[in-house]
Protein backbone atom coordinates (compact mmCIF):
# COMPACT_ATOMS: atom_id res chain seq x y z
CA UNK A 1 0.00 0.00 0.00
CA UNK A 2 1.42 3.37 -1.05
CA UNK A 3 2.34 5.72 1.77
CA UNK A 4 0.20 8.84 1.95
CA UNK A 5 1.97 12.09 1.22
CA UNK A 6 2.33 14.45 4.15
CA UNK A 7 0.76 17.83 3.48
CA UNK A 8 2.68 20.41 5.44
CA UNK A 9 1.02 23.46 7.01
CA UNK A 10 3.26 26.51 6.92
CA UNK A 11 2.44 29.96 8.28
CA UNK A 12 4.49 33.02 7.36
CA UNK A 13 3.99 35.89 9.82
CA UNK A 14 5.14 39.35 8.78
CA UNK A 15 4.69 42.39 11.01
CA UNK A 16 3.15 45.41 9.28
CA UNK A 17 5.54 48.39 8.98
CA UNK A 18 7.26 47.02 12.08
CA UNK A 19 9.73 49.75 13.10
CA UNK A 20 7.28 52.54 12.27
CA UNK A 21 4.45 50.73 14.07
CA UNK A 22 6.55 50.46 17.24
CA UNK A 23 7.25 54.21 17.05
CA UNK A 24 3.55 55.00 16.62
CA UNK A 25 2.68 52.72 19.52
CA UNK A 26 5.24 54.30 21.84
CA UNK A 27 4.52 57.87 20.70
CA UNK A 28 0.75 58.37 20.36
CA UNK A 29 1.32 61.77 18.75
CA UNK A 30 2.74 59.97 15.70
CA UNK A 31 -0.36 57.86 15.07
CA UNK A 32 -2.10 58.51 11.77
CA UNK A 33 0.90 60.48 10.51
CA UNK A 34 3.64 59.66 7.97
CA UNK A 35 6.49 58.17 10.02
CA UNK A 36 9.83 57.40 8.34
CA UNK A 37 12.36 55.35 10.31
CA UNK A 38 15.97 55.43 9.14
CA UNK A 39 18.37 58.16 8.14
CA UNK A 40 17.49 61.79 8.75
CA UNK A 41 16.67 64.00 5.75
CA UNK A 42 20.00 65.85 5.87
CA UNK A 43 22.03 62.64 6.07
CA UNK A 44 23.18 60.16 3.45
CA UNK A 45 21.05 57.49 5.11
CA UNK A 46 18.15 55.50 3.73
CA UNK A 47 14.64 54.59 4.84
CA UNK A 48 14.57 51.42 6.97
CA UNK A 49 10.77 51.31 6.95
CA UNK A 50 7.87 53.72 7.00
CA UNK A 51 4.26 53.80 8.10
CA UNK A 52 1.42 53.17 5.69
CA UNK A 53 0.59 56.88 5.87
CA UNK A 54 4.06 57.60 4.46
CA UNK A 55 3.76 54.93 1.77
CA UNK A 56 0.90 56.87 0.22
CA UNK A 57 3.51 59.46 -0.81
CA UNK A 58 5.55 56.82 -2.66
CA UNK A 59 8.10 56.28 0.11
CA UNK A 60 9.53 52.78 0.53
CA UNK A 61 12.34 50.91 2.23
CA UNK A 62 15.90 51.51 0.96
CA UNK A 63 14.93 54.88 -0.55
CA UNK A 64 17.43 57.67 0.24
CA UNK A 65 16.07 59.70 3.14
CA UNK A 66 16.71 62.93 1.25
CA UNK A 67 14.41 61.73 -1.54
CA UNK A 68 11.79 60.65 1.01
CA UNK A 69 11.88 64.17 2.44
CA UNK A 70 11.26 65.69 -0.99
CA UNK A 71 8.24 63.42 -1.42
CA UNK A 72 6.90 64.12 2.06
CA UNK A 73 8.48 67.13 3.80
CA UNK A 74 5.82 66.96 6.52
CA UNK A 75 6.91 63.41 7.40
CA UNK A 76 8.24 62.53 10.86
CA UNK A 77 11.81 61.25 10.42
CA UNK A 78 13.09 59.08 13.29
CA UNK A 79 16.38 57.35 13.96
CA UNK A 80 15.90 53.62 14.64
CA UNK A 81 15.58 52.43 18.25
CA UNK A 82 16.72 48.85 17.83
CA UNK A 83 16.43 48.04 21.52
CA UNK A 84 12.69 48.74 21.36
CA UNK A 85 12.32 46.68 18.19
CA UNK A 86 14.25 43.75 19.66
CA UNK A 87 12.08 43.87 22.77
CA UNK A 88 8.89 43.72 20.70
CA UNK A 89 10.39 40.96 18.55
CA UNK A 90 11.19 38.86 21.63
CA UNK A 91 7.54 39.03 22.74
CA UNK A 92 6.40 38.04 19.25
CA UNK A 93 8.77 35.07 19.24
CA UNK A 94 7.35 34.00 22.61
CA UNK A 95 3.91 33.96 20.99
CA UNK A 96 5.24 31.72 18.20
CA UNK A 97 6.73 29.34 20.77
CA UNK A 98 3.31 28.91 22.38
CA UNK A 99 2.01 27.39 19.14
CA UNK A 100 4.99 25.41 17.85
CA UNK A 101 8.63 24.71 18.63
CA UNK A 102 9.27 24.63 14.90
CA UNK A 103 9.54 28.26 13.86
CA UNK A 104 12.26 29.94 11.83
CA UNK A 105 12.84 33.67 12.40
CA UNK A 106 13.99 35.46 9.25
CA UNK A 107 14.43 38.85 10.91
CA UNK A 108 13.05 40.80 13.85
CA UNK A 109 9.65 41.06 12.21
CA UNK A 110 8.99 37.88 10.23
CA UNK A 111 9.16 34.12 10.63
CA UNK A 112 8.00 30.80 9.22
CA UNK A 113 6.06 28.41 11.46
CA UNK A 114 5.36 24.74 10.75
CA UNK A 115 2.07 23.72 12.38
CA UNK A 116 1.64 20.38 10.60
CA UNK A 117 -0.62 18.09 12.57
CA UNK A 118 -2.16 20.78 14.77
CA UNK A 119 -5.59 21.23 13.23
CA UNK A 120 -6.66 24.30 11.25
CA UNK A 121 -3.62 26.31 10.23
CA UNK A 122 -5.89 29.25 9.42
CA UNK A 123 -7.32 29.30 12.93
CA UNK A 124 -3.82 29.06 14.38
CA UNK A 125 -2.72 32.03 12.26
CA UNK A 126 -5.75 34.02 13.47
CA UNK A 127 -4.89 33.19 17.09
CA UNK A 128 -1.25 34.20 16.59
CA UNK A 129 -2.29 37.55 15.12
CA UNK A 130 -4.67 38.17 18.03
CA UNK A 131 -2.08 37.31 20.69
CA UNK A 132 0.55 39.51 19.06
CA UNK A 133 -1.89 42.43 19.05
CA UNK A 134 -2.91 41.82 22.68
CA UNK A 135 0.67 41.67 23.93
CA UNK A 136 2.41 44.26 21.77
CA UNK A 137 -0.37 46.49 20.37
CA UNK A 138 1.15 45.74 16.94
CA UNK A 139 -0.46 44.34 13.80
CA UNK A 140 0.77 41.26 11.93
CA UNK A 141 -0.18 39.82 8.57
CA UNK A 142 -0.07 36.07 7.98
CA UNK A 143 0.05 33.77 4.98
CA UNK A 144 -1.00 30.13 5.19
CA UNK A 145 -0.06 27.46 2.68
CA UNK A 146 1.58 24.08 2.19
CA UNK A 147 5.13 25.37 1.63
CA UNK A 148 7.38 28.29 2.46
CA UNK A 149 7.26 29.89 -0.97
CA UNK A 150 3.48 30.22 -1.11
CA UNK A 151 3.09 31.09 2.59
CA UNK A 152 5.43 34.06 2.15
CA UNK A 153 3.60 35.21 -0.98
CA UNK A 154 0.28 34.84 0.84
CA UNK A 155 1.34 37.00 3.80
CA UNK A 156 1.81 39.94 1.44
CA UNK A 157 -1.50 39.55 -0.39
CA UNK A 158 -3.83 41.42 1.93
CA UNK A 159 -1.69 43.82 3.99
CA UNK A 160 -2.07 45.45 6.41
CA UNK A 161 -3.69 43.15 9.00
CA UNK A 162 -4.04 40.45 6.37
CA UNK A 163 -4.71 36.72 6.54
CA UNK A 164 -4.52 34.90 3.21
CA UNK A 165 -4.78 31.18 2.48
CA UNK A 166 -3.45 29.24 -0.52
CA UNK A 167 -4.55 25.60 -0.38
CA UNK A 168 -2.78 22.70 -2.12
CA UNK A 169 -5.58 22.66 -4.68
CA UNK A 170 -5.16 26.39 -5.41
CA UNK A 171 -1.35 26.45 -5.47
CA UNK A 172 -0.53 25.49 -9.09
CA UNK A 173 -3.06 27.91 -10.63
CA UNK A 174 -1.99 30.67 -8.26
CA UNK A 175 1.66 30.28 -9.30
CA UNK A 176 0.79 30.33 -13.00
CA UNK A 177 -0.62 33.85 -12.67
CA UNK A 178 2.16 35.18 -10.44
CA UNK A 179 4.49 37.84 -11.88
CA UNK A 180 8.04 36.52 -12.02
CA UNK A 181 9.32 39.38 -9.85
CA UNK A 182 7.18 38.04 -6.99
CA UNK A 183 9.00 34.71 -6.94
CA UNK A 184 11.13 34.28 -3.83
CA UNK A 185 14.80 34.35 -4.84
CA UNK A 186 14.22 36.30 -8.05
CA UNK A 187 16.01 39.63 -7.61
CA UNK A 188 16.10 42.58 -9.98
CA UNK A 189 18.92 41.22 -12.14
CA UNK A 190 17.31 37.77 -12.49
CA UNK A 191 13.93 39.34 -13.19
CA UNK A 192 15.42 41.42 -16.02
CA UNK A 193 17.16 38.36 -17.45
CA UNK A 194 13.91 36.36 -17.37
CA UNK A 195 12.06 39.22 -19.05
CA UNK A 196 14.65 39.16 -21.84
CA UNK A 197 13.95 35.43 -22.21
CA UNK A 198 10.22 36.09 -22.43
CA UNK A 199 9.42 34.87 -18.91
CA UNK A 200 7.03 37.25 -17.16
CA UNK A 201 4.75 34.94 -15.18
CA UNK A 202 4.77 31.54 -13.56
CA UNK A 203 2.92 30.19 -16.58
CA UNK A 204 5.77 31.37 -18.84
CA UNK A 205 8.29 29.74 -16.52
CA UNK A 206 6.43 26.42 -16.62
CA UNK A 207 7.08 26.17 -20.36
CA UNK A 208 10.83 25.87 -19.79
CA UNK A 209 12.40 22.47 -19.26
CA UNK A 210 14.65 21.72 -16.31
CA UNK A 211 17.66 21.43 -18.63
CA UNK A 212 16.95 24.82 -20.23
CA UNK A 213 16.58 26.58 -16.89
CA UNK A 214 19.79 25.03 -15.56
CA UNK A 215 21.63 26.12 -18.70
CA UNK A 216 20.54 29.74 -18.19
CA UNK A 217 20.52 29.93 -14.36
CA UNK A 218 22.92 27.22 -13.19
CA UNK A 219 22.07 25.50 -9.90
CA UNK A 220 19.12 27.84 -9.36
CA UNK A 221 17.45 26.40 -12.45
CA UNK A 222 15.99 23.41 -10.57
CA UNK A 223 14.73 25.72 -7.84
CA UNK A 224 12.87 27.89 -10.36
CA UNK A 225 11.58 24.78 -12.15
CA UNK A 226 9.98 23.52 -8.92
CA UNK A 227 8.60 26.90 -7.85
CA UNK A 228 6.85 27.25 -11.20
CA UNK A 229 4.91 24.11 -10.27
CA UNK A 230 4.15 25.24 -6.72
CA UNK A 231 6.74 22.87 -5.26
CA UNK A 232 9.04 23.99 -2.43
CA UNK A 233 10.44 21.28 -0.18
CA UNK A 234 12.52 23.57 2.05
CA UNK A 235 11.77 22.67 5.68
CA UNK A 236 11.14 25.18 8.45
CA UNK A 237 14.39 25.11 10.40
CA UNK A 238 14.73 25.96 14.04
CA UNK A 239 18.38 25.61 14.94
CA UNK A 240 18.04 27.65 18.09
CA UNK A 241 19.15 25.97 21.28
CA UNK A 242 16.41 26.80 23.77
CA UNK A 243 17.99 29.00 26.45
CA UNK A 244 14.95 30.14 28.36
CA UNK A 245 11.24 29.70 28.97
CA UNK A 246 9.27 32.85 29.65
CA UNK A 247 5.75 34.17 30.13
CA UNK A 248 4.64 37.78 30.27
CA UNK A 249 1.41 39.76 30.36
CA UNK A 250 0.55 43.28 29.25
CA UNK A 251 -2.35 44.62 31.32
CA UNK A 252 -5.26 46.49 29.79
CA UNK A 253 -5.22 48.73 32.89
CA UNK A 254 -2.00 49.56 34.74
CA UNK A 255 -1.53 47.88 38.11
CA UNK A 256 0.25 49.44 41.09
CA UNK A 257 -0.59 47.61 44.32
CA UNK A 258 2.41 45.61 45.60
CA UNK A 259 0.36 42.58 46.62
CA UNK A 260 -1.35 42.46 43.22
CA UNK A 261 2.02 42.63 41.47
CA UNK A 262 3.37 39.83 43.68
CA UNK A 263 0.34 37.62 42.99
CA UNK A 264 0.66 38.24 39.26
CA UNK A 265 4.34 37.29 39.31
CA UNK A 266 3.51 34.04 41.10
CA UNK A 267 0.82 33.31 38.51
CA UNK A 268 3.29 33.91 35.66
CA UNK A 269 5.83 31.72 37.44
CA UNK A 270 3.36 28.82 37.56
CA UNK A 271 2.76 29.19 33.82
CA UNK A 272 6.49 29.26 33.09
CA UNK A 273 7.06 26.20 35.29
CA UNK A 274 4.35 24.30 33.42
CA UNK A 275 5.90 25.16 30.05
CA UNK A 276 9.28 24.06 31.35
CA UNK A 277 7.88 20.79 32.73
CA UNK A 278 6.11 20.06 29.44
CA UNK A 279 9.49 20.26 27.72
CA UNK A 280 11.08 18.13 30.48
CA UNK A 281 13.50 20.90 31.45
CA UNK A 282 14.76 22.34 34.71
CA UNK A 283 16.22 25.82 35.34
CA UNK A 284 18.73 27.50 37.61
CA UNK A 285 18.04 31.19 36.94
CA UNK A 286 14.86 33.17 37.45
CA UNK A 287 14.30 36.65 35.98
CA UNK A 288 11.44 39.07 36.51
CA UNK A 289 10.64 41.78 33.98
CA UNK A 290 8.77 44.96 34.87
CA UNK A 291 7.66 47.60 32.40
CA UNK A 292 6.29 50.76 33.98
CA UNK A 293 3.43 52.83 32.60
CA UNK A 294 5.87 55.07 30.69
CA UNK A 295 7.52 52.06 28.93
CA UNK A 296 10.65 52.22 31.11
CA UNK A 297 11.66 48.60 31.61
CA UNK A 298 13.80 46.83 34.21
CA UNK A 299 14.80 43.22 34.84
CA UNK A 300 16.06 41.51 38.00
CA UNK A 301 17.64 38.05 38.08
CA UNK A 302 18.81 35.50 40.61
CA UNK A 303 20.73 32.26 39.92
CA UNK A 304 20.04 29.59 42.52
CA UNK A 305 22.37 26.78 43.65
CA UNK A 306 19.56 24.22 43.33
CA UNK A 307 17.40 23.33 40.36
CA UNK A 308 14.16 25.26 39.86
CA UNK A 309 11.39 22.74 39.28
CA UNK A 310 8.54 24.04 41.48
CA UNK A 311 7.45 27.34 43.03
CA UNK A 312 8.50 26.17 46.49
CA UNK A 313 10.74 28.74 48.16
CA UNK A 314 10.54 31.24 45.29
CA UNK A 315 8.29 33.68 47.17
CA UNK A 316 11.37 34.82 49.14
CA UNK A 317 13.34 35.15 45.89
CA UNK A 318 10.64 37.37 44.41
CA UNK A 319 10.60 39.54 47.53
CA UNK A 320 14.37 40.01 47.29
CA UNK A 321 14.19 40.84 43.57
CA UNK A 322 11.48 43.45 44.15
CA UNK A 323 13.34 45.26 46.93
CA UNK A 324 15.21 47.75 44.75
CA UNK A 325 12.34 48.42 42.35
CA UNK A 326 9.54 51.00 42.38
CA UNK A 327 6.82 48.36 42.62
CA UNK A 328 4.07 49.77 44.82
CA UNK A 329 5.03 53.34 43.92
CA UNK A 330 4.73 53.41 40.13
CA UNK A 331 2.09 52.04 37.81
CA UNK A 332 3.01 48.93 35.82
CA UNK A 333 1.79 47.93 32.35
CA UNK A 334 3.69 44.65 31.87
CA UNK A 335 5.11 41.84 34.02
CA UNK A 336 7.14 38.85 32.95
CA UNK A 337 8.89 35.82 34.45
CA UNK A 338 11.65 33.94 32.65
CA UNK A 339 13.39 30.70 33.68
CA UNK A 340 16.81 30.14 32.13
CA UNK A 341 20.07 28.18 32.42
CA UNK A 342 18.04 25.18 31.27
CA UNK A 343 18.91 21.50 31.35
CA UNK A 344 16.91 18.38 30.55
CA UNK A 345 15.33 16.61 33.52
CA UNK A 346 16.37 13.22 32.19
CA UNK A 347 17.78 13.12 28.66
CA UNK A 348 17.06 9.40 28.32
CA UNK A 349 13.35 10.05 28.81
CA UNK A 350 13.17 13.09 26.56
CA UNK A 351 11.16 12.48 23.41
CA UNK A 352 11.01 14.94 20.55
CA UNK A 353 7.59 16.05 19.47
CA UNK A 354 6.50 14.36 16.25
CA UNK A 355 5.62 17.37 14.11
CA UNK A 356 5.04 15.38 10.95
CA UNK A 357 2.44 12.76 11.82
CA UNK A 358 0.34 11.56 8.90
CA UNK A 359 -2.82 13.48 8.01
CA UNK A 360 -5.88 12.57 6.00
CA UNK A 361 -7.57 15.97 5.95
CA UNK A 362 -6.68 18.74 3.57
CA UNK A 363 -9.64 20.62 5.03
CA UNK A 364 -7.52 21.36 8.12
CA UNK A 365 -6.18 24.37 6.21
CA UNK A 366 -9.61 25.95 6.26
CA UNK A 367 -11.42 27.91 8.92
Amino acid sequence: MAEKQIIRKIIHVDMDAFFAAVEQRDHPQYRGKPVIVGGLPDSRGVVATCSYEARRFGIHSAMPSSHAYRLCPQGIFIKPRFEAYREASAIIHQVFAEFTDLFEPLSLDEAYLDVTGQGSATRIAMAIKQKIKQRTELIASAGVSYNKFLAKIASDMDKPDGLYLITPEQGPAFVRGLPIGKFHGVGKATEEKMHRLGVRTGQDLQKWSLAELCRHFGKSGSYYYNLARGVDERPVKNDRLRKSVGVETTYEQDISDYSVVFQQLMRLLQQALKKMADKKLVAHTITIKIKYYNFVQITRSRTLPTRIETAQGLEAVFEALLQDTEVGRRKIRLLGVTLSALNQQNPSEYRQLDLFRMLDERSDFLV
